[in-house]
């Protein structure tokens, strides 16, 4: 049970796929207002649970007896494609006060979520723990998603330099963010 909370806390802070494995940092950018920041971050944790949960659901009773792991992108990537419709429309259904239209394409080029299967197939620890790390992994992606959203508005009523507007500061504002990030390291080894 520890180890499974340890995996948790650790996809969420530590090794967080948006700061310190750069994944997912498209829609990390692209996504705007509140709503659209929670409605996004919300499918994004559904969606890394559920590809990095069947992925190693697949890997580990499908591809690995097989001797067919050299297939494994090819079994993640339509697998997460596939999810992506289903899961907004079940969002979109329970929770109707969310902007889940137009979401389709950030999840498709977040590279986060095919992240997750990939870590999940490289570690050997089980599914309580693949499904921790990529649970974990998806509530960092939300939080991320949430502290730089406020970040964005902070800086948007703030005076900046010209040169420094738009994309440059939320690229330096990642890259603290991150910094940040990394005095978590070492914290927790998994």
């Amino acid at each position: 049970m520890t180890d499974i909370l340890l995996s948790l806390f650790s996809a969420a802070l530590i090794n967080n796929l948006v700061l310190q494995w750069p994944l997912g940092i498209d829609p990390l950018l692209e996504a705007k207002g509140r709503r659209q920041v929670h409605a996004l971050g919300l499918a994004t944790a559904c969606l890394m649970l559920m590809v990095g949960t069947f992925g190693y659901m697949v890997d580990a009773w499908l591809l690995a007896p097989t001797h067919l792991t050299s297939l494994r992108l090819f079994a993640w990537l339509p697998l997460s494609v596939l999810l992506i419709a289903p899961l907004l429309r079940l969002l979109a259904r329970r929770l109707p006060s969310l902007p889940f239209d137009g979401l389709w394409p950030l999840l498709l080029g977040n590279a986060g979520v095919l992240g997750v299967a990939l870590l999940n197939g490289r570690s050997d620890q089980g599914l309580g723990s693949a499904m921790a790390f990529s649970l974990g992994a998806g509530l960092g992606f939300w939080w991320v998603l949430s502290l730089f959203d406020d970040l964005r508005q902070r800086t948007f009523n703030n005076d900046i330099p010209l040169p420094f507007r738009g994309l440059p500061i939320q690229l330096i504002s990642a890259g603290l963010m991150a910094v940040a990030f990394l005095g978590l390291r070492g914290l927790v080894k998994t």
